[in-house]
């Protein structure tokens, strides 16, 4: 039923299996009602990977092409007609940006350099299916109810042991959980400011920080995030220029660069925040990956300066999500408050997956594996990353980050553009903020790069922007 597919360079393989396999049902080459070989049997006819065909057949349910039965496989649909509203993505914004960042947020391709988890193979899926299992049998998940409105207890329980550890020593009361950062923040926007205030925030920083403030109306200002932290005295300068109402901020493996602030530079910025009376969001979302952090900021203020914000998707699932808040009385009274006002109840069934892998101790082990793994991964990486002409911006010492120049001229947001032809995802610096210096800049995520079919795909896109570089000159 299925024969090879000559693939072609330049277009990915996902989108070669949609079209042939389209053309095969469209043209009554495979009649409705019959069945698709196994997935297994796929990938052995088409050589390509499990993820590969799986996203593919996936494109094809969505088209109303095929369906599928749990234990039976495929089916060619029986009616294949197209829904009037299958062009829909062409709504989606498409300037170069847009279109570069949407993969990072979707599972496309296989190869993701510049992603922001860390692969299914690094998850210890095994460990959170059974805590799946046994929570679903468990009577004490109430299948009609809502989540309790803070969280729930035996889980924020674990959560104030495990930040007592970190030097955060909190009633359990100042805890909330959320259904994930997010949606967490955007919370915390509404309680903590309001349209017209002014918010700092890092350069460059996670790309959806800037995007969520502007839904809240606040000016941004923004402070450069160097590979050695911030400059203190232009900080200062723009505290007391502008008197920000609020600072978000990493202070843990800040997302793209991996810098940490060293209590040093920990104390001179809540020093200072405190001066000018500006109450810092701390986003410590990574914070668990790094082998010895150094002391969180919430830790070493307390809850008046500092609201701390974590969860769990980089390391447990980004399918499972639960995220937590941690803050002083009343405004942990308000946001929960605001979860039942907004329907941000968490899912208990997460929670007490979450709880359940805390209890066991299967957190805290895959936890342990993870960092190994990352610092391993992430010496090669480096390594290879200086051989293709990249400049490291500091030495890499943990986490999932590395935060790389591209050679002089060579244009970040082409070089990803070229990369999603041959299904690879980039993350270019441009992404992280607006400031041009960003542009010469790439993120890369080490678990995803570490192996030969990236290094060489990356190695080759390199060299051919370097010869236009040379025919342009």
């Amino acid at each position: 039923m299925v024969s090879p597919i000559a693939f072609v360079d330049g277009t990915p393989k996902v989108q070669q299996i949609v079209e042939a396999f389209s053309r095969a049902i469209e043209t009554g080459e495979w009649t409705p009602g019959s069945k698709l070989p196994s997935v297994r049997e796929l990938t052995q006819v088409l050589g390509v990977s499990k993820f590969t065909l799986n996203e593919a057949l996936d494109r094809l349910r969505g088209r109303n092409l095929l369906t599928s039965s749990q234990g039976r496989g495929y089916f060619v649909a029986m009616d294949t007609t197209r829904p009037a509203s299958s062009n829909w993505v062409d709504l989606l914004p498409q300037d170069l940006l847009s279109v570069l960042r949407r993969p990072l947020a979707t599972v496309y391709g296989e190869l993701r350099p510049g992603g922001g988890h860390l692969p299914e193979a690094w998850l210890d899926t095994e460990s959170l299916r059974q805590a799946m299992r046994s929570v679903v049998r468990a009577p004490s998940l109430r299948i009609a109810g809502l989540g309790t409105p803070a969280g729930l207890l035996p889980l924020r329980q674990a959560l104030q042991q495990k930040l007592h550890g970190e030097g955060l020593s909190v009633p359990v009361e100042h805890i909330i959980t959320t259904p994930n950062t997010v949606q967490a923040l955007d919370m915390l926007m509404r309680l903590l400011a309001r349209a017209g205030d002014t918010v700092l925030l890092d350069a460059p920083c996670y790309f959806n920080f800037h995007a969520n403030l502007a839904l809240h109306g606040v000016k941004v200002v923004t402070i450069q995030r160097r590979a050695d932290g911030v400059d203190f005295t232009t900080f200062e300068h723009l505290l007391a220029e502008h008197r920000p109402t609020l600072y978000l901020t990493t202070s843990v493996l800040h997302n793209p660069t991996g810098h940490s602030f060293n209590p040093g530079q920990a104390f001179r910025l809540l020093q200072l925040t405190r001066q000018y009376n500006c109450h810092i969001i701390e986003d410590d979302l990574y914070g668990d990956l790094h082998p010895n952090p150094p002391p969180r900021l919430a830790a070493l203020a307390g809850l008046e300066q500092v609201t701390y914000l974590s969860g769990f998707s980089k390391i447990l699932s980004a399918n499972a999500r639960v995220s937590y808040v941690v803050a002083a009385p009343q405004l942990a009274a308000n946001l929960t408050h605001m979860k039942l006002m907004s329907g941000g109840v968490t899912s208990e069934l997460f929670e007490q997956i979450v709880y359940r892998m805390f209890s066991e101790g299967t957190y805290a082990k895959h936890r342990k594996r993870v960092i190994q793994r990352l610092l391993e991964a992430g010496g090669r990486v480096e390594q290879w990353l200086k051989r293709s002409g990249c400049e490291v911006s500091m030495p890499y010492d943990g986490g999932m980050f590395i935060w790389a120049r591209l050679p002089t001229g060579v244009n970040g947001e082409q070089l990803a553009q070229r990369a999603l032809e041959q299904g690879m995802v980039l993350a270019p610096g441009a992404l992280f903020g607006n400031d041009p210096a960003h542009r010469d800049w790439m993120r890369f995520n080490v678990a995803h790069s570490d192996g030969p079919q990236v290094q060489q795909v990356f190695e080759r896109l390199m060299q051919t922007a370097c010869q236009r570089l040379v025919a342009v000159s």
